[in-house]
């Protein structure tokens, strides 16, 4: 190995060198060949043509035109050149690329980056990632909401409001008799048929909405995408609707219209205004609150209530008494 002064190696720069000299690096492309010259064609041979070239010069070269295993390597070593030049070079890209090489071979540590940067990349098609990740992502997001549903429902089954409703309707249908003897093998087993009806009845006779509503596959975001045109033609209906009966129009909003600029004033979703009581969105309605002057009256009713609250808590006084005592809490890294 050839060193410096400095006892710095210097085997790469002598290599860079001598790759300078004549265009063609060890292990890039075809080596020390020409791809051209292997293939027998010019630069400005078409695709067509050097195709029906390396044809013939792979019939001429396969091993199993040859007899003896002496002629068989040679024929291997040539037929793998040949086929090596022609996937090269009937790319657009890698041919590009190895013209570079070939127009400017100083460049040896960018033809070093391109030539392995294209071995080295993934040969997936983007559309397949991309429906395995759409697909990934419904996948998780439709199971994720059966975990919410049932969590609530495991939820609502403790509480006794509903536990006590529950019980009551099985004991109307005849299915729920705690008072029979039970045998102890089958006493555990009892119970949990008994948890089991008793969240049946929940799930059938509750309504639970928001994020804990019951999974719908239209919340999948396969679904959505596939339903996506169906929605933005929705949409596009809905404004021109609005904008012709209504701002041109001049007509009354009906329910549905109230409803929409009562959700968009609060910046609510259809689903966390779907979890509302329905007393409460009757509440609003009777507060007129579609429109803007009256919402923010009640927005800031509704601020000056909540300071109120607050400042009757008592956890709320210990916190004043203590940041004005001591004011705010302060890191030390003394320590």
């Amino acid at each position: 190995m050839l060193v410096s002064e400095r006892g710095v190696p210097i085997l790469v720069l002598v290599a860079a060198c001598v790759a300078g000299a004549h265009g063609f690096i060890d292990g890039l492309y075809c080596g020390r060949e020409n791809c051209y010259e292997v293939l027998g064609v010019g630069r400005d041979t078409s695709k067509a043509e050097m195709a029906r070239a390396y044809r013939q010069l792979a019939r001429k070269h396969h091993p199993d035109m040859h007899k003896t295993q002496e002629a068989k390597s040679r024929a291997t070593e040539r037929f793998t050149l040949i086929a090596t030049a022609y996937e090269i070079l009937k790319d657009d890209e890698s041919r590009k690329d190895y013209d570079d090489m070939l127009d400017n071979p100083e460049a040896v540590y960018r033809h070093y980056f391109r030539y392995y940067r294209k071995r080295m990349a993934p040969r997936v098609d983007v559309r397949i990632v991309l429906a395995v990740t759409i697909t990934v992502i419904s996948v998780v997001q439709y199971y994720g909401a059966w975990h919410r549903y049932r969590t609530a429902i495991d939820h609502l089954v403790t509480v006794p409001k509903y536990r006590l409703k529950a019980v009551e309707i099985a004991r109307a249908d005849g299915f729920y008799n705690p008072s029979r003897k039970r045998d102890r093998r089958r006493k555990e087993e009892l119970k949990d048929e008994e948890e089991s009806l008793l969240r049946k009845i929940i799930e059938e006779q509750v309504d639970i909405r928001g994020g804990y509503s019951r999974p719908s596959l239209r919340q999948v975001l396969w679904v959505q995408l596939v339903l996506l045109p169906v929605t933005l033609g929705h949409l596009a209906w809905w404004q021109a609707r609005w904008l012709f009966k209504f701002t041109l129009g001049g007509q009354e909003l009906g329910p549905v219209e109230k409803e929409y600029l009562i959700r968009r004033h609060m910046g609510l979703s259809q689903g966390q205004w779907d979890a509302l009581e329905d007393r409460e969105r009757q509440g609003f309605l009777r507060d007129q609150l579609w429109l803007k002057d009256k919402f923010k009256v009640w927005k800031q009713r509704q601020e000056e209530e909540m300071r109120a609250k607050l400042a009757e808590s008592a956890r709320y006084k210990s916190y004043r008494r203590y940041m004005k005592n001591h004011g705010p809490g302060q890191i030390s890294f003394e320590d």
